[in-house]
C-alpha cells in the first residue's frame, strides 16, 4: 500500500487573498452576485466608475468581506448594509466637494463617505471627480503630512474671526468688571 503525504500550502494573509485563493476582484463579484437587488447594482455601478475615473486603481478586500479601492493608499470603501450602500473616503475630509455628495460621516477629521439609498441616482461626473481628488491627494507631497491642517485651521479662524469694534466694545466691559487689569 502506498503512502499520501499532503502538503499544506502556506496562504498569504492580509487583503490580497480569500477564500480559496479568490483574488479580491473575483470577491467583489461574488459580494455583487449574492446581494442580487439593488445593492448589488448600486456597488457594481460605483465600481465601474471607479475604474473608469483610475484605470490603474487596485481592488483590495479587507477586513472580511469589505471592498476597498486604492491607488498609492485608499482611495474609498464599498460597504454594504440592509438599507445603504456607503462609500467611503478614506480621505475625504481634505477633498473638496463642491457638488456635495458627502452626506455621511461629515463630523469627523479624516473620513468622508456617500450613503446611496435604494432609488438614488448617482452623480457620475461628481463621483469621478471625487475619485480624481482622491488619487492625486494620495499621489501628492501633501498626502505625506495626512489631512491638510492649514485649511483646517483656516476654516477654524474663518469662524472665529473678529470685528474690531465688537473686540474692542467687549474690552471695554471687561475693563469694568471689579477686579479687572490687577495682577
Amino acid at each position: 500500500m502506498k503512502k499520501v503525504t499532503t502538503t499544506m500550502k502556506k496562504r498569504k494573509s492580509g487583503s490580497k487573498e480569500g477564500k480559496g485563493g479568490d483574488s479580491p476582484s473575483q470577491l467583489i463579484d461574488a459580494r455583487i452576485k449574492e446581494l442580487s437587488d439593488w445593492r448589488g447594482e448600486t456597488l457594481a455601478r460605483v465600481r465601474i466608475l471607479i475604474k473608469q475615473a483610475d484605470p490603474e486603481v487596485v481592488e483590495e478586500w479587507k477586513w472580511r468581506g469589505v471592498p476597498v479601492w486604492s491607488h498609492a493608499g485608499m482611495i474609498c470603501t464599498g460597504e454594504t448594509y440592509k438599507n445603504v450602500v456607503k462609500t467611503t473616503f478614506a480621505k475625504g475630509a481634505s477633498l473638496e466637494d463642491p457638488s456635495g455628495l458627502f452626506n455621511s460621516s461629515l463630523e469627523g477629521n479624516t473620513r468622508r463617505a456617500i450613503d446611496f439609498h435604494e432609488g438614488d441616482k448617482i452623480d457620475e461626473k461628481a463621483l469621478k471627480a471625487l475619485i480624481h481628488a482622491a488619487v492625486a491627494l494620495n499621489t501628492s507631497v501633501r498626502a505625506t503630512a495626512g489631512p491638510s491642517a492649514l485649511r483646517r485651521d483656516q476654516r477654524a479662524l474663518e469662524a472665529y474671526k473678529l470685528d474690531e469694534a465688537q473686540l474692542a466694545g467687549w474690552v471695554k466691559q471687561a475693563s469694568q468688571l471689579p477686579g479687572w487689569g490687577r495682577a
